[in-house]
């Protein structure tokens, strides 16, 4: 048996309204190295977004360095795969690569080609047992930029997008080349991107695909493969079949992640048996919502943050993260700079203050930008918002699935 720990969008570097996330992250990363011991992991894969910026500073590449250097030497024999997302700067991400090779670290910059056809040896990475025998693979793919799909003028005959045939493509043409490494053995395929049903985090994610295109639909990935380690959408969740999955973000990356259940997931290969198993990770600081269900009056937020009952001297990097939910009746313009000003008496970090809505979620974002025609508007994102005003919860992945399906036959 091959145990696999899928882990993606780590975001080291990230700050929220100008707060550090240093101090979480080095306690999940000290999380990771104890479960990486518990749980006998044979490969860490770490499915992209390493970095929240393309240009990281020098503390962020230090801390993403001690913390490879630590997880090696608290598990030696474990191999890790790394491959860039859209956040990475994938050549600088894969600069080192000589050197972590001789830490059994594998780094996988972009999709490379010569004479038309993909470098693909370079994206297997062999995964061996407790024993050293090779039992499994992993095929590290990078996010996939314009230049590592296939000639697109070539697909635009294709039925439905050529951006998805793209990516049908490059994944097929990939698996067609390893076959014969891959012997038959049970492998791991990686992607970084937006699969079509996916449950979205509000501001913290991007839309990627080159070309305009959101989604790709689960099918884009061949099915021998025995599992798809995703990254990019920040829940843990599975799309369309139970190995497609997206083993989430380590910390929450905005205020909307605050209902997810943030961790890793294991992966276990024997043969043709794959099972994977969520394991989450206790949030470093808390992060709480005010109130905790409706809306209140400005005048009420004092209240609220003295009921917290923290102590008065907590150091900045330990104060817990606050999002805060204001009724609108009665607010001036200059109401977040007054959300500030009462904060600043407690030892809190507002990170993102909302209103509630003036005639309903939907009518609320048509007519916030009268600039923007209905038009314009994402679908998804209307179907979001109308679902969510009619039934109070946001859709699921398999409201998705539906509606995604309909806009296809439409």
């Amino acid at each position: 048996m091959i145990r696999i720990l899928h882990t993606a969008d780590w975001h080291i570097g990230q700050t929220l309204r100008g707060f550090s996330r240093e101090h979480e992250h080095r306690k999940v990363f000290e999380r990771l190295e104890e479960i990486v011991v518990e749980r006998d992991v044979d490969a860490l894969v770490i499915a992209r977004d390493v970095f929240d910026s393309q240009n990281p500073s020098g503390e962020a590449q230090q801390l993403f360095y001690n913390t490879l250097v630590r997880l090696s030497r608290a598990h030696p024999r474990m191999a890790m795969v790394i491959a860039a997302g859209n956040h990475d700067a994938a050549g600088r991400l894969e600069a080192p690569r000589p050197l972590l090779e001789a830490f059994n670290i594998r780094v996988v910059g972009n999709v490379r080609r010569r004479e038309g056809r993909v470098e693909a040896a370079r994206h297997l990475v062999p995964i061996a047992d407790a024993s050293g025998v090779v039992a499994a693979h992993v095929l590290a793919v990078s996010y996939p930029t314009a230049a590592c799909l296939p000639n697109l003028t070539r697909l635009d005959g294709e039925l439905g997008s050529p951006i998805i045939a793209g990516v049908r493509s490059l994944y097929a043409e990939l698996v067609d080349t390893l076959r014969e490494p891959i012997d038959g053995l049970p492998f791991v395929l990686m992607g970084h991107l937006h699969v079509a049903g996916g449950i979205e985090s509000e501001g913290a994610e991007r839309r990627i695909l080159v070309g305009g295109q959101h989604a790709v639909p689960h099918d884009v990935f061949p099915a021998e493969a025995s599992y798809v380690a995703l990254g990019h959408l920040h829940k843990a969740q599975a799309i369309g079949r139970d190995t497609v999955r997206y083993s989430g973000s380590l910390i929450p990356l905005s205020a909307t992640e605050l209902p997810y259940a943030h961790g890793v997931t294991l992966v276990s290969l024997d043969g043709a048996t794959v099972l994977s198993e969520h394991i989450s990770i206790d949030r470093p600081l808390p992060f709480v919502r005010l109130p905790e269900a409706g809306d209140m009056r400005l005048t009420e937020l004092g209240d609220h943050l003295t009921a917290m009952d923290l102590t008065s001297d907590l150091p900045i990097h330990e104060r817990p993260f606050v999002q805060v939910r204001l009724a609108r009746e009665g607010l001036s313009p200059g109401f977040r700079e007054e959300v500030d000003r009462i904060a600043e008496s407690f030892p809190v970090r507002v990170v993102d203050t909302r209103v509630a809505a003036l005639l309903g979620a939907l009518n609320d974002v048509t007519l916030a930008d009268p600039m923007i025609r209905l038009a314009e508007r994402d679908p998804e994102d209307l179907f979001k918002l109308a679902f969510e005003r009619t039934f109070g919860v946001p859709p699921d992945s398999a409201h998705l699935d539906v509606f995604h399906q309909a806009r296809a036959e439409a």
